[in-house]
């Protein structure tokens, strides 16, 4: 999706997307936290949610990184809002690149690309984990102490509830 004019969403077109998803895989290679980073979170993080946060993958940390610097580039300070930036994907786990390519392609052709994918093996948990890991994500968002509000966020991120912080937090994910 790519925001217009007037703030509204449109589906990318062919290339868009693709050039989209292609940055997200290289992305997801290159995915690196450096010490600093993670230091600075001890800084505002409880311990729980930085512990949440040391558990995901990489590449999920990188991303909620990511996240987290473009909500502050859009003078976002709200500590439930960057909390949810940074953990909304903590439920994802260690899945590897092709189920998560495979992910991608069932959200954007539909479930038949999921029902494929869950043929190759090892795959069929890694699909369904990346299918509910909104839901997962917020379950232990909860039970690592954070806010109701942050956990909303996280259940909530790809169809916001939240008109304003929710809709900013789906924009920085589909940006970073």
């Amino acid at each position: 999706m790519s925001a217009d004019s007037g703030g509204a969403t449109r589906p990318q077109s062919g290339s868009a997307w693709w050039a989209d998803k292609t940055r997200q895989v290289v992305a997801h290679v290159r995915a690196r936290v450096g010490p600093a980073e993670r230091a600075e979170l001890a800084e505002w993080l409880r311990p729980a949610e930085l512990a949440l946060f040391d558990a995901m993958h990489v590449a999920d940390r990188r991303h909620g990184l990511d996240v987290v610097a473009w909500l502050r580039d859009d003078d976002i300070d709200d500590r439930d809002v960057l909390v949810a930036g940074l953990l909304h994907d903590c439920a994802k786990g260690n899945t590897g690149l092709g189920p998560r390519i495979a992910y991608s392609l069932g959200e954007r052709y539909g479930p038949w690309a999921w029902r494929l994918a869950a043929l190759v093996p090892g795959w069929r948990a890694a699909i369904d984990r990346l299918r509910g890991h909104s839901e997962a994500s917020a379950r232990l968002a909860a039970n690592a102490g954070c806010s109701p509000r942050t956990v909303e966020l996280i259940r909530n991120q790809a169809q916001p509830v939240d008109p304003d912080a929710g809709e900013r937090l789906r924009l920085a994910d589909e940006a970073s």
